[in-house]
């Protein structure tokens, strides 16, 4: 699975607009955040559509965006890995 090129994120220009408002990352390049030095969240495109990977301690956890449903599910646990909350 590749990393996601810029067709695949201008697809999801919506979800990273929202992504860019939490406070806590900082987008290192575009559709690539990290906290403080360390990656946090970046996006890949497959076959099988466009999927976020978002940290879980040492490990990444897939998120499957192409739906909004899912996008929002991805924001909202970003939220709680970062302690914000909703």
């Amino acid at each position: 699975m590749k990393h996601a090129g810029p067709g695949a994120l201008d697809a999801l220009e919506d979800l990273l607009v929202q992504l860019r408002a939490i406070d806590g990352m900082h987008e290192k390049s575009r559709g690539v955040f990290h906290l403080r030095s360390k990656p946090f969240l970046h996006f890949h495109e497959d076959p099988s559509g466009l999927y976020a990977d978002l940290r879980a301690g040492a490990d990444f956890e897939r998120f499957k965006v192409d739906a909004l449903a899912q996008q929002q599910a991805l924001v909202q646990s970003v939220r709680e890995r970062l302690g914000l909350g909703r």
